[in-house]
């Protein structure tokens, strides 16, 4: 198989570092360095930027997702280099005339890292993008495929799709994610409580290492490649024809509380076909007819998200005897492909065709601050009540909560490196959107308190 087919990881190295900014000398040294390294000059040029070059901006802002990071101020900085490489070469030659100049090295692949860790750093550094290396190798026979760090989820998704309708792989729900950096932290998503994590489906991986070397698992060894697993030669996983999704949301007054405790109490336990992302947010209910009298209410809105790799018959008969405080009824469920899941995941309507998955423009930006932790043990019921009415009185906030269990606790801690695996109720986020806020409160550090 062809390298432009394969994965490729890149390791985080850090060196000593240069004064700041981006002095022609240290263009100059590094463009220099590459030429002894038998990339055409003719290659350099397409594949390395300074901030002097006109795509600079419009390439380190192209895979920015945090509009806190957005603009250039005194708190952050910026890449003093931008490298897009092509090929695995390029990779290997930057990582060593990077080491050669002394800087930082940090790699991007979609920039789904919502502090800005892959493009912004305290001290000079470059940035190695991958959004050019993003190939995706389907091999149906083998139930496997190749696929490069700089490819989206979204585009891997598509790729098997085109492939094969009985096919999927099991990672996170939106499409713009990088598939490198993804599958490098462990890789959640909607088939987690079936088949796990995106890391336990991975075979075999290309890395660039220390000393520039392009290795594959034979060539780094176990221990390694145990430690880097993340965007490889992967397993493609078996999916039903049809499978159903549900999307319902219930509030304050309409018993959310009920259904949020008794989720806590099965969503891990129930049916490995089935998994609920719970996501919880404080609303405004406008009224109708102001001239009564009537005024807006303040509530929060539970909004139960679901796939089950099944029919709806059987999830019926699952939902009805294990989670009946959900109260859901046959107009709720929507059978259709897995693919046509994912695009009801990734919040498309219910007419877009899957190529709709090769946009890598993602989202519109927001100014954002998330923070996740690990929930061991059931939130009682004063506690949620609590909960929301912190989230009502703060606004802009959301919580989200995904369960684990199924297969995820079945996998040892130590089979590899994510060991959050069995006694884990659930994985919880907590997101606020920073809104009417002067420029210089958004770019302070935000801190969040258990």
């Amino acid at each position: 198989m062809s390298s432009s087919c394969l994965v490729l990881l890149l390791l985080l190295l850090k060196f000593s570092s240069l004064s700041h900014g981006a002095s022609p000398s240290v263009y100059d040294s590094f463009v220099n360095c590459l030429t002894t390294k038998s990339i055409p000059q003719s290659d350099i040029s397409k594949i390395v930027y300074s901030p002097n070059n006109p795509s600079f901006n419009p390439i380190l802002q192209a895979y920015i997702r945090n509009r806190r990071f957005f603009n250039s101020s005194s708190t952050t900085s910026k890449p003093v280099i931008i490298v897009t490489p092509t090929q695995e070469s390029h990779v290997s030659s930057a990582l060593l005339c990077t080491k050669d100049i002394k800087l930082q090295l940090k790699t991007r692949s979609g920039g789904h890292d919502y502090e800005g860790i892959s493009y912004i750093s305290d001290v000079p550094f470059i940035m190695l993008d991958m959004s050019n290396l993003r190939s995706v190798f389907v091999n149906v026979t083998d139930k496997i495929a190749w696929v490069q760090a700089g490819a989206t989820l979204g585009e891997l998704y598509y790729n098997i799709w085109t492939k094969s309708k009985l096919l999927g792989f099991p990672a996170g729900v939106c499409p713009t994610v990088g598939v490198g950096g993804h599958l490098s932290g462990g890789g959640y998503g909607n088939m987690i409580r079936k088949f796990g994590l995106s890391v336990d489906h991975v075979l075999d991986a290309r890395l660039v290492d220390a000393n520039g070397r392009i290795l594959d698992r034979k060539a780094m060894g176990e221990d390694l490649f145990w430690e880097i697993k993340g965007a490889f030669k992967i397993q493609l996983v078996q999916v039903p024809q049809t499978v159903t999704y549900f999307r319902v949301e219930r509030f304050l007054e309409q018993n959310a509380t009920d259904a949020v405790v008794q989720w806590q109490n099965v969503a891990n336990k129930i049916d490995n076909d089935l998994y609920m992302r719970l996501l919880i947010q404080p609303i405004t209910k406008k009224k109708k007819n102001k001239a009564k009298g009537e005024k807006n209410t303040k509530t929060i809105r539970a909004t139960f998200i679901a796939l089950f790799l099944g029919d709806s018959s059987r999830l019926m008969s699952v939902v009805s005897k294990e989670f009946p405080a959900l109260g859901l009824t046959k107009q709720d469920y929507f059978e259709m492909s897995w693919i046509d899941s994912v695009l009801q995941w990734a919040n498309f309507d219910n007419t877009t065709k899957p190529n709709a998955l090769l946009n890598r423009k993602g989202d519109p930006l927001n100014f954002l601050k998330r923070k996740s932790d690990y929930v061991q043990v059931a939130i009682p019921r004063d506690r949620l009540e609590s909960i929301f009415q912190k989230m009502i009185s703060l606004g802009k906030v959301g919580l989200v909560f995904n369960p684990y269990g199924g297969r995820m606790a079945e996998i040892p801690e130590d089979e590899t490196p994510f060991p959050h695996r069995a006694g884990m109720e659930f994985f919880s986020r907590f997101s606020t959107q920073l809104i009417g806020m002067k420029e210089e409160q958004r770019q302070k550090k935000i801190t969040f308190h258990r």
